[in-house]
């Protein structure tokens, strides 16, 4: 093997730096040839990198294409490279000869980074990354065998080639959601697509003179450290950009001076790939700058919809900035339409409290919100170990399960029951003993009440999603303990933060009326609302057992039954797909269809589209693989296709008429 070649420099100019890496060269070629072939197995290590060949599902289904994944950890200071690698390098490549029941392997590239050596402008990963790798069976259904031949450049101030023999099996059956399929599909996430998710759109495209010009234009997000890849073919070479950013943020100008063969093609008039970043967001588009250029004079560009913020943190490697967004989430969570049962159980809380001493008012806000954070904490230690136990995790799952469905209806009957003064339900003398305060101007209260008020808070408020807490949890599930443990914590702390205001600020409630007859009517609308939660509950788990069949919805649009497969034939054929991830048990999805769906202008336009329903009352690996092929693990969760979002565009929790219609309009 001579290693001479691989080490490509890609400008003429850049020639005169070989005598830099001489040493490099020998070192290289001493390595090269003491390489050795070794046993294929899913891992592999090296003194600078650590290789796996990872599934998302741990068996192949009837899917038509399986998502796997190539991750590489590097050594602090290594880095491999991109597809492109730039100025020098090579990319990853792989060889599936001697694979079993396997058609074809698509492998692809997340956004890389920009590195600078000695001049050289080369374009890659550092410290981790995952190559997302599409496998089509040639026998859908039936086992396949992969034997893949990795083939990678690592450089620091040497380069050191590596080849390595991976191999990974995967039977017959269900395919369920691996452990890994968070991180399959956070990276996959990161492939630069034609723009339905990078939050920016491609504006101007013109060469002048030996200057390529780019105009980016955002959203709403303002750009922060813009970058360009441009690719064309041989004997045209792009220069690193400089960039202009104006209107606040929101639009960047990039300038490449073209370096050009005589034999090259005129840059105007040729295509080229433009791969245009901003952090971890991208866009790729092959474009004629002339023809681009007289497109954009006679149609402005159409500014793509924005995606669920969800979409962004999940792309997110910092503990701390993801903290906050959990933070947010569990405050906005507070007002969602799941958390409605739990609202008349905080307001009676407060109005409990009027005219108590401070002390007593903060004692119990406080213990309502250790509750909130104790649940919090108690459902990550569960996720945790199922987690650990390699079976499907989610937000809100445990609603897919009867037996908790059951014991949840019972409990709000109960508790209407208890507040309607039918019995009432005592508390342990020793936790009365224990939670309780005594003052000489008030009564002994309980805390341990108030303590489990915050806990059912939380179990009301986890059937649904939350702008930002999709995110969040996300983010969670794709690492490990600690980083779950944390955004847990994070979540729980912003739901009881107005628990914590009050406590804080204890002499709001004191000032409120004292309790009287007006306090025993509102008792008696909490009871009521506790008691159509358990009615609503119940009617959950008649669905689930099939002891209720409703069959499809009742509403105007022909809802279909969810086909992940049969998406990219339809988008093939010119169709606008829309895919509807809801459930029973999901209040913001029933609101979702409620106040957008089923509503004109909305209604009138799904009626055009092939409407997909993806029923997540009950378990359903095939909806489970689907929602983590985007980096969710709750719902709602509502996607449009078409032929000008093939990748799809992910629209928010809270679904707004306009985010419909004009993700619906850039489909088409």
């Amino acid at each position: 093997m001579n290693p001479l070649r691989y080490i490509t420099f890609r400008r003429p100019k850049l020639q005169r730096s070989c005598q830099l890496g001489m040493a490099a060269v020998l070192m290289l070629l001493w390595m090269a040839l003491s390489l050795g072939q070794a046993q294929a197995q899913e891992s592999a290590t090296t003194p600078q990198t650590a290789v796996k060949l990872v599934s998302a599902v741990t068996a192949v289904g009837d899917l038509p294409q399986i998502p796997l994944g190539i991750a590489m950890t590097l050594k602090a200071g290594w880095k491999t490279y991109w597809r492109s690698p730039g100025d020098a390098g090579f990319a990853p490549t792989i060889d599936i000869t001697g694979s079993t029941n396997i058609a074809a392997a698509t492998l692809s590239f997340p956004v890389p980074h920009r590195f600078e050596l000695f001049g050289l402008q080369t374009f890659g990963y550092g410290e981790e990354v995952l190559f997302p790798l599409r496998i089509t069976p040639q026998q859908p259904g039936q086992p396949i065998s992969l034997r893949a031949r990795l083939r990678y450049l690592v450089c620091e101030q040497i380069c050191i080639p590596y080849e390595h023999d991976l191999a990974l099996d995967l039977p017959a059956g269900i395919a369920a959601v691996s452990a890994d399929a968070a991180e399959i599909s956070r990276f996959q996430a990161m492939v630069p697509d034609a723009g339905a998710k990078a939050r920016f759109v491609l504006s101007d495209v013109r060469v002048a003179g030996n200057d390529l010009h780019i105009t980016l234009r955002s959203d709403g997000m303002a750009f922060t450290s813009p970058d360009a890849v441009v690719e064309g073919p041989s004997g045209l070479y792009f220069n690193k950009p400089r960039v202009i950013l104006s209107d606040g943020g929101m639009r960047a100008d990039f300038t490449l001076a073209i370096d050009r063969d005589a034999a090259a093609p005129d840059p105007a008039a040729t295509a080229l790939t433009l791969t245009l970043f901003d952090g971890l967001r991208s866009l790729e588009q092959t474009v004629v700058p002339e023809i681009f250029a007289q497109s954009a004079t006679e149609a402005p560009a159409v500014v793509a919809p924005a995606p669920m913020p969800s979409q962004m943190p999940s792309q997110m490697s910092s503990l701390w900035p993801m903290l906050l967004v959990a933070l947010l989430g569990g405050l906005i969570l507070n007002v969602m339409p799941c958390v409605l049962p739990v609202l008349l159980l905080k307001l009676s809380n407060v109005l409990e409290h009027a005219g108590s001493a401070q002390r007593t008012v903060r004692a119990g806000f406080l213990a309502s919100a250790g509750g909130i954070v104790f649940a919090f904490a108690a459902l990550a230690l569960i996720l945790i170990g199922v987690k650990a136990g390699e079976q499907s995790i989610g937000w809100g799952i445990q609603f897919q399960q009867p037996v908790f469905l059951a014991a949840l209806a019972l409990l709000c009957f109960a508790l209407a029951a208890n507040v309607w003064g039918w019995f009432q339900i005592p508390v342990p003398a020793f936790a009365g003993a224990v939670g309780t305060l005594t003052d000489a101007q008030e009564v002994r209260r309980p805390l341990l009440g108030s303590f489990f008020g915050g806990i059912l808070a939380t179990i009301l408020a986890t059937p649904c999603s939350a702008p930002f807490v999709g995110t969040a949890v996300g983010f969670a599930l794709a690492r490990g303990p600690l980083e779950i443990m944390a955004i847990f914590l994070a979540l729980g702390i912003g739901l009881a933060f107005p628990y914590l205001a009050i406590a804080a600020f204890p002499r709001v409630v004191t000032f409120l009326p004292r309790p009287g007859q007006w306090m025993l009517r509102l008792k008696k609308l909490l009871g009521l609302s506790l008691a159509a939660t358990g009615l609503w509950l119940g009617f959950v788990l008649a669905q689930q057992t099939g002891i209720v069949n409703l069959g499809p919805r009742s509403d105007s649009i022909a809802w279909q039954k969810f086909d992940a497969a049969a998406i990219p034939a339809l988008v093939k054929d010119g169709k606008v797909v829309f895919v509807d991830v809801t459930a029973e048990w999901c209040i913001t999805c029933k609101a979702n269809k409620e106040f957008v769906l089923t509503r004109e202008p909305v209604a009138a336009a799904l009626g055009g589209t092939h409407a997909m329903l993806a029923d997540w009352t009950r378990p359903d690996p095939a909806i489970s693989a689907y929602l983590a092929s985007f980096g969710r693990f709750g719902i709602p969760m509502n996607v449009v296709y078409g032929p000008g979002a093939p990748d799809g565009i992910l629209l928010p929790e809270l679904l707004s008429s306009d985010d419909v219609m004009t993700a619906l309009q850039q489909a088409k």
